[in-house]
């Protein structure tokens, strides 16, 4: 895993079903996965909570671009989804869109683990209206898919270069690790 990401903590591997749910809500729209997908989320941050009660959930975003292209924000509508559902079992979660895409990254599909790190540097940064308030306060970071953790190491850079700790890190499903020919 990268230098810099926090433990993640997933709920099922990226494969069959979990794979064409998760894409069928953010490719193509279907806007009613989000509450069963937003259930499977708060599955995963009530594990990065533990035992914590209450944190700040910030979802990696997506550049204004890639939105405008989905005609949604995928991760966005989950992370809501699951903050409803935590909320409704006594957790203490509220929304942070802390982060801000300040560099579009080339398409991460077929890169390697490096090459994904290199790609990603410096693509984001904390949104300046919440380093203030999420000084010294719990944060875990949410993404859909874990695959090299390239991208929510880059995240907790842009966050803890602002003076906000993560916590931790929650995904909905995380690709299987393939272990190194000759390791």
């Amino acid at each position: 895993m990268p230098a810099g990401l926090r433990p993640t903590t997933a709920t099922a591997e990226y494969g069959g079903v979990v794979r064409s749910v998760i894409l069928a809500h953010k490719e193509h729209a279907r806007y009613a996965l989000a509450r069963p997908l937003g259930e499977v989320l708060a599955v995963a941050i009530q594990g990065a909570l533990k035992p914590r009660r209450a944190a700040w959930l910030c979802p990696v975003p997506s550049s204004r671009s890639t939105v405008r292209e989905r005609g949604h924000d995928p991760l966005r509508r989950i992370t809501v989804s699951a903050a409803r559902q935590l909320r409704r079992g006594g957790y203490d979660v509220r929304l942070a869109d802390a982060l801000a895409v300040v560099r579009q990254p080339q398409d991460q599909s077929g890169l390697s683990a490096q090459q994904r790190g290199d790609n990603l540097a410096g693509a984001f940064a904390a949104r300046s209206r919440w380093a203030e308030r999420l000084t010294d306060q719990p944060v875990i970071l949410i993404d859909d898919v874990l695959t090299t953790g390239s991208t929510l190491a880059e995240a907790c850079r842009a966050l803890a270069s602002r003076g906000i700790p993560v916590l931790g890190c929650a995904v909905l499903a995380a690709t299987r690790r393939r272990a190194v020919p000759g390791s």
